[in-house]
């Protein structure tokens, strides 16, 4: 529970500790869930309770468009009677910190530093720093309570108008699901999907998160645990995509001001990721009061990876706002200046190795997905000057880029195998590589993306499902392994849908959607042993494949026209 920004301290923080780190416990005595659904298109939710003498439903929402941060706790006596146990724990600062609590104006107040608290709702008993309550309810009877975050050097606001908050809350997000243009077999699950990334969206800023949450483990146990509530510029450009062919053009055209305003600047001081409002300066600590999520340590926030040179970022820049020019968006004297700047940076940057799109904290390499993406840069540069007048190094950029071409093919391409390799210096493949057609670099029906395919799928997939590469011999200077990654598994469903194979998509396609919790949400790995959700929860990443491989089965999601020189 992270208020008011996705990245802020977490006051309730048991998730990756124990009920004495926070938690605000709310349940029926003695009961059994018997359901959870968000309303349709909304992000209400809805649990339904059992207990041997009678039913309870709770319904729970943080209102939206108020400026405020709150959330509503609301549980209802159905049939019969039940009693309801509370037990809240407030710990600001991730857990490691205990509030000064009094009660004022018969609301329960919690201090700390920034941060204050507010409890209003049936009264809670303090004992042994905790507060907690029994509330007997029969049916058609109800308890409700709502927690507020203020900063604490202001006034508390006023007690909330819960039933206009409830009817304000559910207008807006039918506002924007009304307004999704979404049909077909998988029609819900991309209903639900795009509602999730708009869901992950600071309202204030536009800036998109990769995920609400820290340190939910890729590898149980283990040291792969990261911090995803900020917005990487990979993530965002592909949400965009994602949000223009549903009909998503105002979001979309939000983000882009995001990104103008967080990568303005000396393009040399671009980076991969930024705060929800364009904070640079996002140091990677570690959290050692918490023993982790399954006991997966460290806890991190802060993600040491945005000091990194990933080279592909430009080219997902550049491809979303490529698309949002096709959909109509006219460049300013901001927009466009700026992505010159940033295929300045490409050009200048053109003999460094970087970490590649997976992050990865080895030694720095030439990875082909990153030389692709670099070769999509200039190619929309090129294009945006042909294709709508624009001013820039056209020759330059051309030529930078079927230099990249040529490049790629001679040494991005295993001379055995006749697919495409990891990085120039190895024989292996990653998943990355099931994103070269997505650019226009070649045809998916090409015979070095067969190639790559047939590859990818005797060496990276032993569940069926895609892995992002072999970690035992990847070279990722991390310790342990991991879970096969949902987003590559949805690529491959593309890339079957674009090449021929329909019922290999499809089949693929309603195993993974079936994979989706009883909320229609995703984490960013799977595993297929356990049926469990791995890593942080849900995942941008994997929601926005969804919606992508989804758009290809459909028809919705054509092959990007190549451009001069494809093969």
């Amino acid at each position: 529970m992270c208020l008011p920004r996705f990245d802020s301290d977490a006051v309730f923080a048991s998730l990756l500790g124990g009920p004495e780190h926070g938690r605000w416990l709310v349940a029926p005595e003695d009961g059994t869930v018997v359901s959870r659904e968000y309303e349709r298109g909304t992000f209400v939710l809805r649990t339904r309770w059992r207990t041997p003498t009678g039913e309870a439903e709770m319904i729970e929402f943080m209102p939206t468009g108020d400026g405020r941060a709150d959330l509503v706790r609301e549980m209802r006596c159905i049939s019969g009677s039940v009693s309801v146990r509370s037990e809240l724990l407030l710990r600001p600062a991730y857990g490691s910190t205990l509030p000064w609590v009094r009660h004022v104006d018969s609301a329960l107040t919690a201090i700390a530093g920034p941060d204050l608290y507010v409890l209003r709702g049936p009264a809670l008993e303090p004992g042994d720093k905790r507060h907690t309550g029994r509330h007997d309810l029969t049916a058609g009877e109800s308890a409700t309570w709502v927690l507020t975050w203020t900063p604490s050097w202001v006034d508390a606001p006023p007690p909330l108008d819960i039933t206009r908050a409830l009817e304000d809350t559910r207008g807006i997000w039918l506002a924007f699901d009304n307004a999704v243009d979404v049909s077909g077999r998988w029609g819900e699950a991309v209903r639900r999907s795009l509602l999730v990334l708009r869901a992950l969206t600071q309202a204030e800023t536009g800036g998109i998160v990769a995920a609400p949450t820290t340190s939910l483990p890729e590898d149980p146990g283990g040291e792969r645990n990261w911090d995803y509530r900020y917005c990487w510029l990979r993530d965002s450009a592909l949400t965009l995509e994602s949000l223009l062919v549903h009909g998503g053009a105002r979001a979309a055209l939000r983000w882009r001001d995001w990104l103008l305003r967080a990568v303005a600047g000396d393009p040399e001081d671009l980076q991969i990721m930024y705060g929800v409002a364009g904070e640079r300066s996002l140091p990677e600590r570690t959290l050692d009061h918490l023993p982790g999520y399954l006991e997966s340590v460290p806890v991190r926030i802060g993600n040491g990876a945005v000091t990194q040179y990933q080279a592909d970022v430009v080219g997902e820049v550049m491809i979303a706002l490529a698309k949002l020019r096709e959909a109509g968006t006219v460049e300013d004297d901001f927009s466009w200046p700026l992505q010159r700047s940033l295929l300045s940076f490409v050009a200048a940057h053109m003999d460094d190795k970087d970490h590649g799109l997976w992050e990865m904290r080895g030694e720095p390499r030439f990875f082909t997905h990153s030389r692709v993406m670099m070769w999509a840069a200039f190619d929309r540069g090129v294009r945006a000057i042909d294709a709508y007048g624009l001013d820039g190094s056209r020759d330059e950029w051309a030529r930078l880029r079927d230099e990249l071409r040529e490049e790629i093919l001679t040494r991005g391409v295993d001379p055995d195998t006749g697919a495409f390799r990891q990085t120039y210096d190895t024989t292996q493949v990653d998943a990355s590589l099931l994103q070269i057609a997505q650019t226009g670099f070649i045809a998916y029906d090409d015979p070095i993306m067969l190639a790559t395919v047939e590859r990818i799928e005797r060496d990276l997939m032993p569940d069926g499902l895609v892995l992002r590469y072999r970690t035992a011999t990847a070279g990722d200077g991390l310790a342990g392994s991991e879970h096969p990654f949902l987003a590559c598994s949805f690529w491959l469903v593309e890339q079957y849908a674009m090449s021929g194979r329909g019922d290999d998509a499809t089949a693929l396609m309603d195993r993974l959607v079936g994979f989706t919790t009883e909320l229609g949400l995703l984490a960013e790995e799977y595993d297929p042993a356990t049926g469990s959700q791995i890593g942080n929860f849900p995942q941008a990443f994997s929601h926005l494949a969804l919606v992508r491989a989804a758009d290809a089965l459909s028809g919705e999601n054509a092959q990007p026209v190549t451009s001069t020189g494809a093969r």
